[in-house]
């Protein structure tokens, strides 16, 4: 550690990433509360990452991406996490979220060859902000898996926000606009932070299939239940 981050921790201790509170230790970056009420999943569908649904159609049934999966559900401590993700722009949120994925990809989805591709944002919301949430997600993601970080995908449209869209606007044909810059790499992880409908993640990859792509799959931090 550096002399001025050392001097940093000792006036103004780092706190909680997704609380606030104060930490006992530097190393840390979630309070012992929340990181015992984090909302890890279960057994989920390989398809759709939603718990198991015997007797029900999987939503991803015809989506373009073939394998969907996240570590925990858009609820509790999660959601705290992704909010400081998407209005502070934290380094170590990202890094905590992209902690949280790396230690428990499933196997089949650690490719070596797989490159890692964040959901673009719009440009104009990229520039309010002054950063890209699923780009800073995927950055730290690429550091602890070792793998590179290709940023072919770009959006076009000006659609409302998710957040203020209902399911079926999310859904409707032609709602993302996205163009392919550069040369993509033959295998990708699609990264986003939230898994909603999965339509961002559907158009996003038949996008890429159009270019040659193969989607290995559809990976987010948190699953909308």
């Amino acid at each position: 550690m550096s002399v001025l981050a050392e001097l940093i921790a000792l006036f103004a201790p780092p706190g909680c990433a997704a609380c606030g509170r104060a930490l006992t230790a530097t190393a840390e970056r979630l309070c012992v509360h929340c990181a015992r009420a984090l909302p890890w999943l279960g057994a989920c569908c390989p398809r759709c990452a939603l718990p198991l649904h015997p007797g029900r159609r999987c939503p991803a049934a015809r989506a373009a991406f073939p394998r969907a999966w996240a570590p925990l559900a858009y609820e509790s401590v999660a959601r705290d996490l992704v909010r400081g993700l998407k209005i502070r722009g934290s380094p170590t949120v990202a890094d905590v979220m992209a902690a949280h994925i790396a230690a428990n990809l499933p196997l089949e989805l650690r490719a070596p060859d797989a490159a890692l591709v964040p959901v673009p944002a719009q440009r104009s919301r990229r520039r309010a902000r002054g950063f890209d949430p699923a780009r800073l997600l995927t950055a730290a993601l690429a550091r602890r898996l070792d793998r590179p970080l290709a940023d072919c995908l770009m959006r076009t449209d000006r659609s409302r926000r998710q957040s203020a869209s209902t399911r079926r606007e999310r859904r409707a044909p032609g709602r993302l606009q996205l163009r392919v810059r550069g040369s993509p790499p033959p295998h990708v992880l699609l990264i986003d932070d939230v898994h909603t409908t999965g339509a961002t993640f559907d158009a996003c990859a038949r996008t890429l299939a159009a270019h040659g792509v193969t989607v290995v799959a559809a990976v987010s931090y948190a699953r909308t239940l």
